[in-house]
């Protein structure tokens, strides 16, 4: 029976109930339509699902699954080709389950270094996270199961996410927090996209009609379901008219009850009621066919990709020639998170992995290691007994790998960070290693950016390996024996201080108001807007190899005119060293001269080459017009403005040797003249100039013939300048004027 079909077989309750969940994890069923519940789960580097049911609140009990690095942690490998790996492994653990919807990916901007969820977000940058994101789900969706895009937007924070009211203009949502959703809506229609907890601007997001109908449905036309964060629905009645299809978990018989009565009395049309049913129905039909299958995965494949994955994703920061060790060498392995592993961060999306093993296990597989703890991690003082060990091994050894890191109580969701510290007993236990022995290689391991000032000094070579999921482990030993490469590059900067963020003055806020005072100069547009030193830039990464970019080619085609301008963006990457490795080509574009304050440069497209010893290949990046424009609120729209804009390629933000400057002609960018308009501003545009002159030569003042004058007072609105007598027309003239502009532009009044 058809979704339309059904529909006119639905009581007003049946309808109503639909609307909100059965259970923690289940949609409502109707039996006598056929209509079957389906199952959904969070799941955003692994699946945490309980299929029999959970404890009460849903984060105990799950099915063992692999757990693959965090978001944090792939991001860093700038390959959305890999994502979409995961997610088709994601995808098949899913319907081995049972499991129709995927809780994730999550794409949230990293405001600020201190959100306790970073670990599970992809990128300070928009674009990157955008097309990252695009990988996992068209993963997981080529596998037939649903994935749900959130917590849509500027959910960039754990306190009081419930209740903030995230104050930010539209030109900072429209171009920092709603790309990356933008992206993956109009690619690759995700099943269901999440509303966040918190409020915009006053509204919250599952009462926000404006972002769940005419952005998300309008704008960018999704076609999917629009369901809630967990216990993110405050009026069940007001968030159904705004666009939210489902509400989980259910506010039973509170919710149902209050639509009933809704529509009854006229508050709720039941057409829209009807629209949201429709959303569900389209979803339950969408996850049914999994509901039947009996397919099973192998555990073992997906552990070495999680294997590589972590591999490819970590961050080489330095490395004096250190690395790689040559395996069979004596080695210390230092650190209590070497024989402990910490791979995944805490909260809705910890995973009941499969089997862990251990960066020690992996590191004593390749070399003859010795071990010491160095540290507790269950406290942070500084264990005398622990560090005299730690000496006495790292003496005896060739080389030490020391592991250092943030323990799981300083990262989850649910609360952020007050700082970005890394624990005074393990830099004090590093310093005294690399005093007994300088040829010390650190690894941390964190899901969150920390302050590295206390341990580059110490660091003959410094991995920054993230939370490494099941596999972790043995991509540290892959990586730290050769086996593997280092191509990761940072999503994110790492700041010498926490001050140096541009939201430090405005996290996270106070009396449920966050201001995201920085607009839109987030993490390297304010660092490099304020000429801020960083510890390691965006786009940075080592690699044992070395890279050349050479022969930069910018080709131009199509018209802002037109709406269609496009460049391609061609350079040779040629493998200058020894060993094969994998590079990444970054393209940024810079507006020198705009009329609002853009970023220096924004990183407008990417992509990563493998390349053998002394080989090379020619690649071409594609840049859209939306890779020029920025948004004007004055407009309520994308604009690009004439003149020079320069496209930029290179290494990281700040290494970018080949530029090339392109000259693009585009329409005029003006607000539509009004009485309230500036006198500038009728000066500026042709035919408000036009009326100023016909006003003139009728007789009304002319405040250029007052010369000077113009430049002091030339910024009041034309109607206010009606008020000095015999300086500029008269108020009749003025609103004549704004009419007859209006009139010729064909605007209303």
């Amino acid at each position: 029976m058809s979704v339309n079909a059904l529909l006119t077989q639905l009581t007003l309750q049946e309808k109503a109930s639909l609307t909100s969940g059965a259970e923690f994890w289940y949609t409502v069923g109707v039996d006598r339509l056929g209509i079957r519940p389906i199952m959904v789960s969070d799941g955003p580097h692994g699946l945490r699902a309980q299929p029999t049911g959970g404890d009460h609140v849903g984060l105990s009990g799950s099915v063992p699954a692999t757990c693959f690095p965090p978001a944090a942690t792939v991001a860093s490998s700038w390959d959305p080709s890999l994502l979409y790996e995961v997610g088709r492994a994601i995808g098949q653990e899913a319907r081995a389950i049972n499991l129709s919807v995927v809780l994730g990916p999550g794409v949230n901007i990293k405001r600020s270094p201190l959100c306790g969820r970073n670990f599970e977000y992809l990128s300070e940058d928009p674009y990157l996270a955008g097309e990252l994101g695009v990988g996992i789900v068209d993963g997981i969706q080529s596998k037939g199961v649903g994935t749900s895009l959130k917590h849509f937007a500027a959910n960039n924070q754990e306190t009081d996410r419930l209740r903030v009211s995230a104050e930010v203009t539209e030109r900072a949502l429209r171009e920092i927090y709603l790309p990356a959703f933008e992206k993956i809506v109009t690619t690759s229609q995700p099943w269901t996209v999440m509303c966040s907890y918190n409020k915009i601007n006053g509204v919250s997001s599952s009462e926000n009609h404006w972002l769940l109908t005419d952005v998300l449905r309008d704008e960018w036309g999704f076609e999917g379901l629009v369901m809630s964060d967990w216990g993110a629905v405050y009026d069940r009645v007001a968030a159904a008219a705004a666009g939210l299809d489902l509400e989980m978990p259910p506010a039973l018989p509170y919710s149902p009850d209050a639509i009933v009565a809704a529509v009854t009395d006229g508050s709720l049309p039941e057409e829209v009621l009807d629209d949201r049913v429709r959303a569900v129905l389209r979803l339950a039909e969408q996850g049914a066919p999994i509901l039947d299958l009996d397919e099973s995965y192998d555990a073992d494949v997906h552990h070495a990709l999680a294997r590589r994955v972590a591999g490819e994703s970590a961050v080489l920061l330095t490395n004096d020639g250190l690395l790689p060790i040559a395996p069979g060498t004596k080695v210390a392995v230092i650190g209590e998170f070497a024989r402990t592993p910490r791979y995944q961060g805490a909260g809705s999306s910890q995973v009941n992995p499969t089997k862990v093993v251990s960066p020690l296990d992996a590191l004593s597989e390749v070399f003859d290691t010795t071990f010491a703890a160095a540290y507790t991690i269950d406290s942070y003082e500084v264990d005398d007994a622990l560090v005299t060990e730690a000496v006495d091994v790292a003496k005896d050894a060739d080389t030490v790998v020391m592991l250092i890191g943030l323990p799981g109580p300083e990262e989850s969701e649910g609360f952020d960070r007050t700082h970005m510290n890394l624990p005074a007993n393990q830099l004090r236990a590093l310093a005294a290693v690399a005093e007994a022995n300088p040829r010390v290689a650190v690894v941390l391991v964190n899901g969150s950016s920390v302050l590295l000032g206390d341990v580059t000094p110490h660091a003959s070579a410094l991995l920054e390996a993230w939370l490494g999921g099941q596999a972790g482990g043995g991509a540290i030993a892959d990586i730290v024996s050769g086996a593997v490469n280092p191509s990761g590059r940072l999503a994110e900067t790492l700041p010498h201080r926490l001050e140096d963020s541009s939201s430090y003055l405005n996290f996270p806020g106070a009396w449920q108001k966050v201001l995201y005072g920085e607009d839109v100069f987030v993490g390297y547009r304010g660092y490099d807007a304020s000429h801020i030193d960083v510890a390691f830039p965006f786009g940075y990464g080592l690699s044992y190899t070395s890279f050349e970019t050479s022969d930069l080619e910018v080709v131009t085609r199509g018209s802002v005119a037109t709406n269609d301008l496009a460049a391609s963006v061609s350079v040779t990457v040629t493998n200058t060293g020894a060993v094969s490795g994998r590079h990444v080509v970054q393209v940024y574009v810079s507006d020198p001269v705009a009329s609002v304050a853009r970023p220096p440069r924004e990183l407008k497209g990417f992509t990563k080459v493998a390349l053998d010893a002394g080989a090379s290949t020619r690649v071409s990046i594609d840049l859209d017009q939306r890779a020029f424009s920025f948004w004007l609120e004055t407009l309520g729209r994308w604009v690009v403005e004439s003149g020079d804009f320069v496209v930029a390629v290179g290494d990281n933000s700040r290494d970018l040797p080949l530029t090339r400057t392109i000259t693009v002609d585009a329409p005029p960018v003006a607000a539509p003249l009004t009485e309230w308009s500036t006198y500038q501003e009728w000066l500026a545009d042709e035919q408000g100039r036009a009326l100023l002159d016909e006003a003139a030569a009728a007789g009304q003042p002319d405040l250029r013939s007052y010369g000077d004058l113009v430049e002091v007072i030339g910024n009041f609105p034309l109607m206010s300048l009606a008020t000095f007598a015999g300086m500029a027309p008269d108020h009749d003239t003025v609103l004549s004027m704004a009419a007859t502009w209006a009139e010729r532009h064909g605007a209303g009044r």
